[in-house]
């Protein structure tokens, strides 16, 4: 929605607000279902099953056409690679085996040339910029043209979707970002209609005991399916409908992201919906994603992106534990190449998977569990990554709570920051939790989680 849109919205009823979705939703749908969304949804399907040698040379191929394209047409690599020693011959040279002598990308730069030199100077009109998580600063704007969209939701469709049972015809409920009331008070109903999409939007910034039954009540009026969404949030709910002993509907699945699928979550999930959950690992940057295939192994999309891991030196592992190193091979408008996204993965010893899919195998998606910052009213959230929007000075963040009315929030920044912009910061963490005491402290110390990854929330309530 539009800035002028999402003030208008917050003060309709709840009726004109669920046809202002849908509208929304119907715009949504004809840009990511549309054009080449059919013909794509056919060719994921028919690489699913790939052999090892096929998927090396599809990904040799789009390699050396991504990265002849950027070199060409992109002014920050055509100087990035010729500063690092590398001409046009020598990429054209460069396989997924070689890629990693290439410079990293890092965040920052995203951050700072992603809207100017980072963009293809052929780039396709009609593409549009998305704000990535940020959960540990300003989120990175993303350029995707309709082209790019339409392939990735096909991506998404085949191999997360219907790889958990489910489609894009049945109904959905999620929890997200999308703020559906508009402020941190507790007003029913906590749910609003895409018609369109078959989505049911539920917030994730009401979670508490006072609001379960209105949930519930949502999730069996529109018939959900399945739930997707976040982790977290998604398992309040269900672990709050289990402490007060509801009833919920059977689903066919829940679908998680954003953080940590845990074992924890996933037997309320069947307890409580009587369903399998699946994890996924992909984001707005679109150039990787890992999904669940039915046996529950974690797969790589080879057609996505290439995947390196390397450890704390920079060095290419080829199992256990690494940051993750991402390369978009669907996006030649704003290409990422060797993009330092800052996950960390735990690629697996053993390869194979009773499904049959040559695509490689993950233990574990690491270091996406945060913790639960708990507001006075017994509301129960993760994500704050909508505080830091629009707020480019904001390099790393991180989401202290020391009591229940008191929340640290520590910055490291490029300038400082203006009286506004410490205003607007406030107000929306008081927005999500309510009225509480909110401290800015700027600074390079942040408090690291047990495998050293940087934690964008941590909580000291018990």
């Amino acid at each position: 929605m539009s800035k002028i849109l999402d003030k208008v919205y917050s003060y309709l009823p709840v009726g004109l607000q669920n046809v202002v979705i849908s509208i929304f939703g119907y715009l949504w749908q004809k840009r990511r279902f549309g054009g080449v969304f059919n013909e794509k949804l056919k060719e994921f399907k028919e690489r699913e099953f790939f052999t090892k040698e096929q998927w090396k040379d599809y990904q040799n191929r789009q390699l050396k056409q991504l990265l002849i394209n950027a070199f060409d047409n992109v002014p920050l690599y055509t100087e990035k690679y010729s500063n690092a020693g590398f001409s046009r011959a020598d990429l054209e040279k460069i396989t997924i085996d070689t890629l990693h002598h290439l410079p990293l990308l890092e965040k920052n730069e995203v951050r700072e040339f992603g809207k100017t030199s980072m963009l293809n100077i052929k780039k396709d009109p009609d593409g549009k910029f998305y704000a990535s998580s940020g959960s540990t600063g300003t989120p990175v704007n993303i350029y995707l043209s309709k082209k790019t969209h339409q392939i990735w939701t096909a991506a998404y469709e085949i191999r997360v979707k219907n790889w958990a049972g489910v489609s894009k015809e049945m109904v959905r409920g999620m929890i997200g970002g999308r703020r559906i009331l508009p402020n941190a008070k507790l007003t029913l109903p906590v749910y609003r209609l895409n018609y369109f999409e078959r989505m049911v939007y539920f917030s994730a910034y009401h979670i508490m005991p006072d609001s379960i039954t209105n949930y519930l009540r949502g999730i069996k009026k529109h018939k959900v399916d399945f739930m997707m969404g976040y982790a977290m949030s998604n398992f309040l709910l269900a672990k709050f409908i289990k402490e007060n002993k509801l009833s919920a509907p059977k689903l066919k699945a829940v679908i998680t992201s954003s953080e940590k699928l845990t074992s924890e979550m996933r037997d309320t999930f069947q307890e409580v919906y009587k369903c399998d959950s699946f994890d996924t690992w992909s984001g707005v940057e679109a150039c990787a994603q890992i999904s669940e295939c039915q046996y529950h192994s974690l797969h790589e999309s080879p057609d996505i992106g290439i995947i390196e891991l390397i450890d704390s030196n920079d060095k290419i592992i080829d199992t256990g534990m690494g940051e993750a190193i991402c390369t978009s091979l669907i996006n030649f408008d704003q290409p990422l190449i060797r993009y330092r996204c800052g996950d960390l993965l735990s690629l697996s010893q053993e390869q194979v998977c009773s499904c049959g899919r040559k695509m490689k195998v993950y233990d574990e998606i690491i270091g996406r569990l945060e913790d639960i910052v708990i507001g006075p009213d017994g509301r129960q959230m993760v994500r704050f990554h909508g505080v830091f929007i629009n707020i480019p000075s904001i390099i790393k963040s991180q989401v202290i709570q020391h009591e229940v009315n008191h929340v640290e929030i520590r910055l490291k920044l490029t300038k400082p920051l203006t009286q506004d912009e410490e205003f607007t910061i406030i107000n929306r963490m008081k927005s999500q939790l309510g009225d509480i005491h909110v401290q800015l402290v700027f600074t390079d110390d942040f408090i690291p989680g047990s495998n050293g990854k940087h934690k964008a929330v941590i909580s000291n309530i018990k």
